[in-house]
């Protein structure tokens, strides 16, 4: 018996001639940045919103996908609802509670789910001040309590700390059995045991599909995962000659704390020029909140013993005085660059710290941000709306925004968020190379131990409760691979 099947379907995105998937198997769909595969699960969730034609199309008679796309259609919902304005305090947003609660499940499993993913400090907290791997877990609870047909996880382990994506893993082993589960990701090490099907879906066609050995042995499939370091090209030069501040920032019992909930306290760190350093922690520890406050964009950041470029935060300097200096990659600029704009004028717009372009931009200044998307493979996509590229495509297009200037502080909150592992040991090799220029200091949050670079002198390591240690890293246990196999 089928769960879905698909045949001769025709879309702007994605064309596929023939997918059967069937009752008691459990698929993963393999896909590269680009591929498509966010596109097709909106055509398995509300096909009438995509136009598209099809020989045969069998589809579940429920489908919910949790995924990045999910993330950011929630926390629109968020901020459409948002009554900041008429209370007399923040509004974060609704709690990890209601949320559950909109799905009209009964108390107790609403329980049981949030007891198993262990989420109960969610519960009390609105939506806005969730991290993103928390809410990653928060939407995946809610789709299993409305039971569909067929549940989507696309790219399901995105976002979370090391823990929690032991936890998630663990979790799915039980629940294939109870939910039909349909997984997409974008990079091989995701594949899970228990998977019996594979399918490799690159540039909309599907290039492989069939039993998970088969697929998983192909060295043609693995290519197309795997980087070459040896070919990254020269990186595109600065149009203006750096700019040194020594140190870059200071950092002096620094906190952050909501009401009673305090995420972070007595953070001190002195940041010098070429202490490159990554950031780890769980979820919810505070890594994105502490980069919000170097980068002026936390309320928290004023009179908190924040220097950066040698301006303490609060004493009247201007938040473009340090935005000027920064590059950055994260989370909320991605949900918040919403603005229209195709990606040529999004890598430009890095040229003049805004989220989007308000004054023209001069021949040398678009060459360049050419270039940077020559670079990254995306020279195709310069004239294609942001906001129609793929999220790994966003991504890519994000991070030559925050390195078009070579600033001298590069704040990148897991930047390789959402890309296949080719893109991802590229960025990497990249970065790599921005440390050897010596223009650029990173910071870089990071959960995966393959991402932690040689170029990187201090390990600020975050724990529950709200505690840090800034460590010197004396050496590097394992290098960091180029690709599966490699």
């Amino acid at each position: 018996m089928s769960l879905f099947s698909i045949e001769e379907l025709h879309s702007e995105r994605i064309s596929l001639r023939r997918w059967i998937v069937e009752t008691g198997q459990h698929w993963c769909l393999l896909g590269t940045t680009g591929s498509g595969k966010s596109h097709l699960a909106l055509i398995l969730q509300e096909p009438e919103k995509v136009p598209c034609t099809f020989q045969r199309f069998l589809r579940p008679s429920s489908c919910l996908c949790v995924g990045l796309e999910a993330q950011q259609a929630q926390l629109e919902e968020e901020l459409y609802d948002d009554d900041t304005d008429f209370i007399d305090r923040i509004d974060y947003g609704h709690s990890g509670l209601e949320l559950l609660q909109q799905t009209g499940a009964d108390t107790a499993a609403i329980q049981q789910l949030v007891g198993q993913f262990r989420i109960e400090n969610l519960m009390d907290k609105g939506y806005r001040m969730l991290s993103s791997g928390e809410t990653r877990k928060l939407l995946i609870v809610r789709a299993l309590l409305e039971k569909p047909a067929l549940l989507i996880l696309d790219e399901p382990f995105e976002g979370l700390d090391a823990a929690s994506s032991q936890l998630l893993a663990s979790f799915l082993v039980e629940l294939k059995e109870q939910q039909p589960l349909l997984m997409f990701i974008s990079r091989l090490q995701d594949v899970q045991d228990w998977h019996t099907h594979v399918g490799v879906l690159h540039k909309g066609s599907l290039l492989a599909q069939g039993e998970r050995e088969m697929v998983l042995k192909d060295n043609a499939i693995r290519a197309l995962f795997y980087f070459d370091s040896e070919r990254l090209p020269d990186l595109p030069p600065a149009l203006h000659p750096p700019v040194t501040f020594d140190p870059l920032l200071h950092l002096h019992n620094s906190r952050v704390v909501y009401d009673e909930i305090t995420q972070f306290r007595d953070v001190n760190w002195v940041l010098r020029p070429g202490e490159h350093t990554v950031i780890s922690g769980p979820n919810g520890a505070g890594k994105s909140t502490l980069l919000q406050l170097i980068s002026g964009d936390h309320p928290q950041c004023f009179h908190n013993g924040v220097t950066v470029f040698g301006y303490e935060r609060g004493s009247g300097e201007s938040v473009w005085d340090i935005k000027k200096h920064l590059g950055l990659v994260s989370g909320a600029l991605h949900q918040e660059y919403r603005v229209p704009g195709n990606a040529l004028a999004v890598v430009a717009s890095g040229l003049h710290d805004s989220i989007g372009l308000y004054r023209p931009v001069s021949g040398q200044e678009k060459e360049l941000a050419r270039q940077w998307l020559v670079f990254l493979g995306l020279e195709a996509k310069a004239h294609v709306t942001f906001r129609d590229l793929s999220w790994g495509e966003q991504r890519l297009v994000l991070i030559a925004r925050a390195l078009i200037k070579h600033p001298p502080l590069l704040l990148l909150d897991e930047p390789t968020l959402a890309l296949d592992d080719k893109n991802r040991f590229m960025i990497l090799a990249c970065l790599e190379r921005v440390a050897g220029l010596g223009f650029s200091t990173m910071i870089f949050v990071s959960h995966r131990q393959d991402e932690h670079l040689d170029v990187f002198q201090h390990h600020l390591r975050f724990e529950p409760g709200g505690d840090a240690a800034l460590f010197t890293i004396t050496s590097h246990s394992a290098p960091v691979s180029r690709g599966p196999g490699h």
